[in-house]
């Protein structure tokens, strides 16, 4: 890797890489932490809801006050500082910004972001995973159409399996399955925010102290956002998925290589070349020693006796049978880690990690029965949660119906429910009134049209 030196052959030339930032909350806040420690990259301008609040967020971690004070990008530019505002549209359409960050952790804000900046010839840097979950494959080829670059973000779990799936596969390995970890037990699918501290091990008022969001900790503990990250991965490697959803495996990091094999070895996967979580909790809850809760995997295969005898000549820990090995990263530094991202995009044309195909789509699911009048509240709320299905899978439920399909979970958000659904049932079309007249709805229809042409026949491409 030689981004480093690239970025300080642009730092010595005085042209750094410019970055426009959307969204400066955790997430954006651990990436500027890391900015002013990076040669050759200055954030020219930072677009937020509520501009103080980034400000604050800014002299949170670290910043002088004076960094943030231009009054303009074009004033920031020539003074080497940052303009911070609440005008995302200036932001993607100035000629100085170089590459995009979007971070707001809104789906249907995420796409009008990443559709804008296309427009303007500026590649983006997607951390909005859960936009990327429903349209991905579509973002992708219009990044393409507009002549730039879509990227997943780095140091989030989905860009790191990818980068693992790479390696395996320029090495020359079958990739036998790829993911991350989680904790996880099968009745956290329920947990609403009232509950997650509890699951957590915080009191509510721990939790208060720490300023953390119990609807956004909820989201990863009711496996929404394994499902949203598994679903990335697959659409981006071409990794299949589970035809019922995860499986969540218990496993130790010892462990992963022998569960990660088919079922007719002895492992839990329906076949070859899938994407699964790895649980940190035993099926009654104790907690697994050494586990990958935090970290990232791929299983490969030693085809050959000479593979399989390196491995053991070199001390590689693999199953029983001497066949499967696994790789891991036991951590992953969230938002610290996206300056790779931004370098690669801007330095190389490289995105790090982008969906290719669409393999697999994160349905909402009832929490609860539901009634016509309630209103979904999204991902990590109290009435639905996020099951990961085969993309052909989703485009069959409601079969028959006026408007066939899944619903999306990145679409579930402030949306009536029209017709009773039971706890445990995937939502479609047909069972709500969503709005229309967003770019996040029009191209999600749009790449179920383009990737799935034959509905009934469920071809998808």
């Amino acid at each position: 890797m030689n981004l480093h030196a690239k970025l300080r052959e642009r730092a010595a030339a005085g042209k750094p890489v410019r970055v426009g930032l959307i969204g400066a909350g955790k997430f954006g806040s651990m990436y500027l932490a890391q900015v002013p420690r990076t040669p050759g990259m200055q954030v020219v301008a930072i677009a937020d809801l509520s501009p103080a609040g980034a400000k604050r967020n800014l002299a949170r971690v670290g910043w002088p006050e004076a960094q943030a004070e231009a009054k303009s990008i074009d004033e920031a530019v020539r003074q080497g500082r940052t303009h911070v505002g609440e005008d995302w549209r200036s932001l993607v359409a100035h000629p100085a910004v170089d590459v995009v960050v979007e971070c707001t952790g809104h789906p249907v804000a995420a796409v009008e972001h990443c559709l804008a900046a296309f427009g303007h010839g500026k590649p983006v840097v997607n951390v909005t995973v859960e936009a990327d979950a429903f349209c991905g494959p579509l973002l992708t080829r219009r990044a393409a159409e507009a002549g730039v670059v879509y990227s997943l973000a780095f140091g989030d779990q989905p860009a790191l399996i990818c980068d693992l799936v790479d390696w395996a596969r320029t090495c020359g390995f079958p990739v036998v399955a790829a993911g991350r970890g989680h904790k996880w037990l099968p009745h956290f699918a329920q947990s609403t925010p009232e509950t997650v501290w509890g699951h957590y091990g915080l009191t509510p008022e721990q939790a208060e102290r720490g300023g953390l969001n119990p609807k956004m900790f909820n989201s990863f503990l009711d496996g929404s956002k394994p499902s949203i990250e598994s679903a990335a991965v697959s659409n981006a490697t071409g990794l299949g998925v589970p035809s019922d959803g995860l499986l969540y495996p218990p496993a130790s990091v010892a462990d992963i290589p022998r569960v990660t094999r088919p079922r007719n070895e002895g492992g839990v996967l329906e076949r070859k070349g899938m994407v699964e979580v790895i649980s940190s909790l035993e099926p009654d809850g104790r907690v697994i020693p050494y586990d990958i809760r935090m970290g990232v995997w791929v299983t490969v295969e030693g085809e050959t006796d000479y593979i399989r005898h390196c491995f053991e000549e070199y001390n590689a820990h693999t199953d029983d049978s001497g066949r499967y090995f696994t790789l891991y990263k036991r951590w992953h530094l969230i938002g610290l880690e996206v300056g790779v991202s931004v370098a690669s995009v801007a330095l190389r044309g490289e995105p790090t990690g982008v969906a290719t195909a669409w393999n697999a789509d994160v349905v909402a699911t009832a929490k609860r029965d539901l009634q016509p009048g309630d209103v979904l509240d999204g991902e990590g709320g109290y009435t639905v949660w996020g099951r990961l299905l085969p993309a052909a899978k989703s485009l069959a439920l409601g079969a028959g119906g006026a408007n066939p399909g899944g619903l999306p979970l990145g679409l579930a958000h402030d949306v009536k429910v029209v017709r009773p659904v039971r706890q445990g049932q995937c939502l479609g079309w047909d069972d709500v009134a969503i709005d229309t007249g967003t770019d996040a709805y029009r191209l999600r229809r749009a790449m179920e049209d383009l990737f799935a042409p034959d509905r009934h026949g469920l071809a998808h491409g």
